[in-house]
């Protein structure tokens, strides 16, 4: 399912216009068809393994793109700012399902803040990223799902049933285990980045984004306080999470836009 968002609230630049613009539009839209058909492609697999390959291309080409466009800013002079969306947080599961929002937003330089009571994770990031986070959040909380009913039902050796925890478990072990994956992913299309950008030192500039981003969490939650999404009880569930989430393919489909905070 596709989390609902409200309008973004962001700081726009008017710093270069007309023709640049449009050239990245241009950029953006190619970018994001390739990343579509490789994840319509890697949900439609019968192979995990296809899939799994199909899904971190993805990741890498959105954070190669990301930093592509932080590298374009920084030198146009563009002041533009993060942005910030909500996207929601659906039960059941919800705290795991907010873990997984959390660790993609993580891997995308982004900031995720989850109001339990709401029902949604505020989102804080560039408007790159932020479209990376919510197109692999959709895709993969459609495969974590997918994979968690398929695991069927679960009882104790009495007959009662642990179907509960052991979704719970699944849930809380995939975001993890996706969460290494995606940083893995990330991690080397930067160092690529970084050996083609021809002399350019890309460190300030992403360092530059990521206090831009902490200061707008600041800004936003003066008050706010780190929490744990709950314990695992069931071993089965968190064992089986894992698996799952080294099958999964690391894309996203559809409509994009949103992000998430780092624990």
């Amino acid at each position: 399912q596709m989390g609902r968002r409200d309008s973004d609230t962001h700081t726009s630049s008017s710093a270069g216009a007309g023709t640049r613009g449009e050239r990245a539009r241009d950029v953006d839209q190619r970018m994001l068809g390739k990343v579509r058909a490789l994840l319509a492609k890697a949900e439609s697999t019968e192979f995990p393994e296809e899939a799994e390959a199909l899904s971190a291309r993805a990741q890498e080409l959105m954070a190669r793109h990301s930093i592509d466009h932080a590298l374009l800013a920084a030198e146009a002079g563009d002041t533009g700012g993060p942005a910030g969306r909500r996207i929601a947080v659906d039960s059941p599961y919800e705290a795991p399902k907010a873990v997984l929002l959390t660790v993609v937003a993580d891997a995308n330089r982004c900031r995720a803040v989850w109001h339990r009571d709401l029902g949604f994770s505020t989102v804080l990031g560039f408007p790159a990223d932020l479209t990376a986070v919510e197109m692999l959040y959709t895709s993969l909380l459609v495969q974590a799902t997918s994979a968690m009913v398929h695991a069927g039902p679960r009882r104790d050796g009495r007959g009662r049933s642990r179907t509960r925890s052991f979704r719970h478990a699944f849930l809380n072990a995939y975001a993890a285990r996706i969460g290494e994956r995606l940083r893995e992913a990330a991690g080397e299309a930067a160092d690529r980045a970084a050996a083609d950008a021809g002399g350019k030192d890309l460190l300030p500039v992403l360092a530059a984004r990521d206090r831009a981003v902490e200061q707008a969490v600041d800004t936003m939650f003066p008050n706010l306080a780190k929490g744990r999404a709950g314990s695992v009880s069931n071993y089965e569930g968190w064992v089986a999470g894992r698996a799952a989430a080294d099958l999964a393919s690391l894309n996203g489909r559809s409509e994009v836009t949103g992000a998430f905070r780092r624990p």
